[in-house]
């Protein structure tokens, strides 16, 4: 059953937030530039095309090796265009046939199922606080805190983890959504076969594997890692303006996460288009410093998840690091 838990936990928040920006502002930060958007998801294609481009030409380590992290990484940020079309962030006024479009072209390229990711991610948006009705993180946050089991959220091992936390989600879902999805991973699935057939068929295994399998499994789960640390893992459970990781903008992270690195402010705002946070965020900076909220770096927050062994959804600041010793410790032991 799912309760609206955000939105019942935060109605004072809600209210403060209203009074951080003037009407203009705010109006002018939710204003939508579909042209912005088709041209950042062009030279998201474009950035796709030249890496599997190069990687079949070059086999020299030197030149593949990046082209795989950049490959790996574009693959990934596919999810977060897929993600404006879920908030309705591209175009001014809904225009259902050309989402549904970009919906699956955005789709495809990281092997997911358009609709679920939109139930799945609405969800998440409407129950995030709770330890049951978020899917998220119900099922797919890491339920032993150790070392051994985060990292392989790093490797091939991701895939299977994700897809039974989404197949768990989905059977509470109604059957013809249940169908619709299971017919768009079947064709994602074709592509991406069809993908690596034909690299191998017309290139050879060694091309396949730099041009396909390297960056799907390798690079992919490191991005996606590495992207879920800046968003509900260090948090305030005891405070809903915090329920999500502050974490600083940066040239570099804007650029390699299309601006994915400004959750808060997406959860604060989920009607701002992507390319509007930055300037959300300094809007919001004011706020952040009257509530005494921490500022977190990506190297920050790895160091925290993997020496220091934090538990996920726990205030890093107050929480002593778990320790292994006797075991792995199940996340929830000692409260969540």
């Amino acid at each position: 059953m799912k309760t609206h838990f955000y939105s019942r936990s935060t109605t004072a928040l809600r209210a403060e937030l209203g009074q951080v920006m003037s009407r203009e502002t705010l109006r002018a930060l939710h204003h939508k530039s579909p042209a912005r958007h088709l041209l950042v998801a062009a030279r998201q294609f474009a950035i796709l095309g030249l890496a599997t481009w190069g990687l079949v030409h070059f086999s020299h380590p030197l030149v593949w090796i990046p082209l795989a992290l950049v490959q790996g990484f574009t693959i990934f940020n596919f999810s977060v265009l897929l993600h404006e079309v879920v908030h309705h962030t591209v175009f001014e006024l809904r225009r259902p046939s050309a989402e549904r479009l970009l919906g699956f072209l955005y789709a495809v390229p990281s092997g997911l199922s358009a609709s679920q990711f939109t139930r799945w991610h609405l969800d998440h948006h409407a129950e995030l606080g709770s330890s049951e009705a978020d899917p998220k993180r119900h099922h797919l946050s890491p339920k032993v805190n150790a070392r051994w089991y985060k990292l392989l959220y790093c490797s091939p091992a991701l895939f299977p983890i994700y897809f039974r936390a989404a197949r768990r989600e989905a059977v509470t879902y109604e059957p013809d959504l249940q169908r619709r999805i299971a017919m768009e991973r079947r064709l994602t699935i074709a592509v991406h076969l069809a993908i690596v057939a034909a690299l191998w068929a017309l290139a050879g295994l060694a091309t396949a594997l730099r041009a396909w399998v390297v960056p799907v499994f390798f690079v992919f789960p490191v991005a996606f890692t590495l992207n879920r640390l800046g968003q509900h893992y260090d948090i305030d459970p005891d405070d809903p303006a915090k329920w999500t990781t502050l974490v600083k903008g940066q040239w570099f992270w804007d650029f390699l996460f299309l601006n994915s690195n400004y959750h808060l402010e997406h959860h604060y705002f989920p009607g701002v288009p992507f390319y509007r946070l930055p300037a959300l965020q300094r809007a919001l900076a004011p706020f952040y410093a009257h509530r005494g909220m921490r500022w977190r770096s990506y190297g920050g927050l790895v160091y925290g998840w993997l020496v220091e062994n934090r538990a996920p959804h726990t205030n890093w600041a107050t929480s002593p690091p778990e320790s292994e010793r006797g075991g792995a410790v199940p996340v929830g032991a000692r409260g969540q």
